[in-house]
């Protein structure tokens, strides 16, 4: 099999989109539902602001995600993010990554700085 990539391959193209660091940790945190940004945070844990902003600019740009701003009467605005259809299809992708941890990773790995030790989204 060949691993050249000349023109439009749709399972590398969505590799190269859901492989991003953070990515699917979005994904997951927002399949309970909408989120404020700093819920969002806390809920993906590890990211930084910089970061989870420029993540949450590119999902909402490929209509993964979408943006709304409530009025906070006279505070700030407070952006508030949730999947679009085609967001809420990843649930598949999660569930399959769950079903394949469950079967093949024995045991929970080490917790890094990087990744929150006990994820709020579900399946886990």
């Amino acid at each position: 099999m060949s691993t050249e990539h000349t023109g439009f391959c749709p399972v590398y193209r969505a590799i190269g989109v859901l492989q991003e660091k953070w990515v699917l940790h979005i994904v997951r945190a927002l399949l309970n539902g909408e989120k404020g940004f700093n819920e969002l945070a806390r809920a993906v844990g590890g990211c930084n602001s910089a970061t989870l902003t420029q993540r949450l600019e590119h999902l909402e740009t490929l209509t993964l995600i979408t943006k709304r701003t409530e009025d906070s009467h006279g505070k700030l605005a407070r952006s508030v993010y949730s999947l679009t259809p085609a967001g809420l299809e990843l649930q598949s992708v999660i569930d399959a990554i769950d079903g394949w941890a469950k079967t093949h990773l024995n045991a929970p790995a080490p917790t890094t700085p990087d990744l929150p030790a006990t994820p709020e989204a579900s399946p886990c």
